[in-house]
């Protein structure tokens, strides 16, 4: 039976890390220790967007991270791949019924060695349906060492649905909390000047409202734009709204 209290701690939680922190430990108590969690709301017919607005949410090693996302491991990645091109989840025996196939590109194969080193080999994916077009989300649950994929399937069969219950419900909850990358936050002028805007106020409006001049107005929506690397506002208020910098409560 699902968590009841685990469930009302997600929903409960305020912060990103606060969050993760709750969910990292659910899922460890079921068997699955190292999970990492991504996000684009920017995808396109040809790319998955700009890897500075990802949302990535993990807890594995700084050296697995730094192969598998930053060193772009993860473009190449087999689960990555079906992630993208389905809904649900998914057993990592499939990767053993294409290895015995022979259907892995030699990039595919670079990621299963490089996950091999780093005893991420069984584990689950689940692959979030999006809430629009340009969205994608997914988590990988990477096994404790030594657990099979077997163990993990016959773990799946007993508990599955509750697992993939907390991992939507803690999908749905980390779209509605604040992430600011070091590279996309804005500051509170910026944020507010945004919020403006948003509401369908002028530059001329938004300067009386804030006690400013339109030069200065302008100034913030400017640097807004450049903080979230966009070239209009209105792309700025839809980033800004995406990532959850913009009309929200008590930060």
């Amino acid at each position: 039976m699902i968590d009841t209290a685990a469930v009302i701690r997600l929903l409960d939680a305020t912060t990103m890390e606060e969050l993760w922190d709750i969910h990292t430990r659910c899922m460890a108590d079921y068997g699955f220790d190292r999970l990492i969690y991504g996000c684009t709301q920017f995808r396109t017919a040809t790319s998955l967007g700009n890897p500075d607005d990802f949302i990535v949410l993990t807890n594995h090693s700084p050296a697995y991270i730094e192969g598998f996302v930053n060193g772009g491991l993860y473009f190449h990645a087999p689960m990555v791949r079906w992630s993208l091109e389905n809904d649900g989840a998914c057993s990592w025996s499939l990767l053993e019924t294409r290895l015995a196939a022979n259907d892995f590109t030699p990039q595919e194969r670079a990621v299963v060695e490089f996950n091999r080193k780093h005893n991420v080999m069984a584990g689950y994916s689940i692959s979030f349906k999006s809430l629009h077009p340009r969205m994608k989300a997914a988590i990988a649950l990477t096994a404790r060492p030594g657990m099979s994929q077997a163990e993990v399937d016959f773990l799946w069969q007993e508990h599955g649905n509750d697992i993939l219950a907390l991992n939507c419900i803690a999908h749905r909850c980390i779209l509605s909390l604040p992430y600011d990358s070091s590279t996309r936050a804005l500051t509170d002028r910026q944020r507010e000047v945004l919020g403006w805007v948003g509401d369908g106020k002028t530059v001329q409006d938004i300067a009386i409202l804030m006690g400013l001049t339109p030069a200065t107005v302008e100034k913030h929506l400017r640097l807004a734009r450049h903080a979230l690397s966009v070239e209009t506002t209105a792309q700025a208020v839809l980033k800004a709204a995406f990532q959850n910098q913009i009309f929200v409560v008590d930060r």
